[in-house]
């Protein structure tokens, strides 16, 4: 006999069921019609990534993710006590030599932290960010299925592409599912666009500048990555009536402590930079002194505290020792629950998942089945080993060369299963085909809801940048019958 949790957890396998067998009954040339319907909206709205200059129109497949209000208060609830937990790094940077040793950064680094984290900062320390995780919202006991891979605290890709995709569906394919099953009622979650406004407008208010102007500052004439920024732009133009900025560093300049952009003032900036990317921007002879008044006088979001983004905060938040000392007891419960073991690859001692002495790199060898290797600072899925998926020989090899390298630390994480979905797809033979593909949340927590955004590939390395696609995210309002 089922729990009632797991009776309970079952709806969610009953709504996705649900609206794929709606979806199964259209024919399959509707189908087709609705992918390439699909696919046109995607490129007037602008769902697009850019390669070598080339804009590309992301995929975007043709099936909601469903989840119930239950699931995404859930959600958010835990994604809201992870992002509190990470708004403590700085400090414990500074007080804990454990702490500091795995969040090890540069000395550029390291002094705009001394330089840029202050009382103020501690009191309204703003971080808009995205929690990487894998979830199967389908399974009984899809709670405990919900481990977080990585925080992503800077310039978080999504916020554009996410509801856009929502939309995009909503307009094109709910209407022909609910055309087959009038019961299902499926509605839009929390706009990320809004949450992070919202996020902004609160902190100009928190830092005396209620209704000041925003900025955003991006890599703006760079050719390769997402391309959302004046996307954000446009929609809070026409939404909201608010002129925003979009920047690029080059182009600020600073006067006393105030910086602007072409003449305007800047009163806060969201950023999509690093402390090691604005180094590399001097290199170039770019003055950015603009930027660092902004870091320290808090009119930044993220914060520098976002530079602590590595991998490696979650070894903070598994290692048994600091979890008890540094963190409640409501938020111990939610990261041991959900916040996947990580450790920086070193010939060191440590704990294992279950917390008995290890030594790390005997441990690594032997339990490749059971463990990820990743880059600690890069992104969009660069140099990810997946254990299971490669042989014992280069498994080690990787390991050597990670425990090697001087430029990179590297970490081992657990593995967890990637959940699989089926989605229509037309072939090379242009007939629709179903066919599987990996499904990756990422969850932008704020005070008044929780973003989803989700995205899927046919590589076990989710990613954008790797080629994959977006997921439309919907929650069920109700399900009758």
């Amino acid at each position: 006999m089922l729990t009632p949790a797991e009776e309970v957890g079952l709806a969610g396998l009953r709504l996705a069921s649900r609206v794929s067998k709606a979806l199964d009954r259209i024919p399959a040339g509707e189908v087709k019609a609705l992918i390439e319907s699909i696919h046109q909206l995607a490129a007037r709205r602008h769902l697009a990534y850019q390669r070598d200059g080339v804009t590309e129109t992301i995929r975007l497949l043709p099936c909601p993710i469903t989840l119930r209000q239950d699931q995404v208060a859930y959600v958010h609830y835990v994604s809201q006590i992870v992002h509190n937990c990470v708004k403590k790094l700085p400090d414990l940077y500074f007080s804990s030599p454990a702490v500091h040793g795995i969040l090890r950064l540069t000395a550029e680094e390291e002094r705009w932290l001394a330089e840029c984290w202050t009382a103020c900062h501690r009191e309204a320390n703003p971080i808009f960010g995205r929690l990487d995780a894998m979830v199967d919202f389908t399974s009984p006991m899809w709670k405990d299925s919900l481990k977080f891979v990585e925080p992503n605290l800077t310039g978080i890709g999504g916020v554009h592409l996410g509801p856009t995709s929502d939309r995009v569906l909503a307009e094109v394919l709910i209407p022909a599912i609910v055309e087959r099953d009038p019961k299902i009622r499926l509605a839009l979650g929390a706009d990320v666009r809004e949450l992070l406004l919202q996020d902004l407008s609160e902190h100009l208010d928190a830092i005396g500048r209620p209704g000041g102007r925003i900025a955003f500052v991006d890599p703006k004439y760079e050719t390769e990555g997402p391309d959302e920024p004046e996307s954000l732009v446009q929609y809070y133009r026409d939404r909201h009536g608010i002129e925003v900025l979009h920047a690029d560093p080059s182009e600020l300049t600073r006067e006393g402590d105030e910086v602007y952009y072409r003449g305007h003032r800047i009163d806060v900036a969201y950023r999509d930079y690093t402390v090691l990317e604005l180094r590399d921007l001097v290199a170039e002879g770019v003055d950015v002194e603009p930027m660092k008044t902004l870091f320290a006088t808090n009119r930044m979001v993220s914060s520098i505290a976002a530079d602590l983004d590595q991998k490696s905060c979650w070894e903070v938040f598994t290692d048994p020792a600091l979890v008890a000392q540094f963190f409640s007891p409501e938020e111990r419960q939610v990261l041991r629950r959900h916040v996947l073991w990580t450790r920086v690859i070193a010939d060191r001692r440590t704990t294992d998942p279950g917390g008995a002495s290890i030594e790390l790199l005997s441990f690594a060898r032997h339990e490749r089945e059971s463990l990820v290797l990743k880059p600690n600072r890069s992104y969009g899925g660069d140099g990810v080993l997946i254990g299971p998926a490669v042989g014992q020989g280069e498994w080690e090899s990787a390991l050597d060369s990670a425990a090697a390298d001087p430029d990179e630390r590297w970490v081992v994480q657990q593995v967890t299963p990637i959940p699989v979905k089926e989605f229509h797809v037309i072939g090379d033979d242009g007939a629709v085909h179903l066919e599987p593909f990996y499904v990756v949340m990422g969850f932008a927590p704020s005070r008044y809801g929780v973003g989803l955004i989700a995205r899927a590939s046919q590589k076990q390395v989710v990613n954008v940048a790797q080629r994959g696609g977006e997921c439309a995210v919907m929650v069920s309002s109700s399900v009758v019958g």
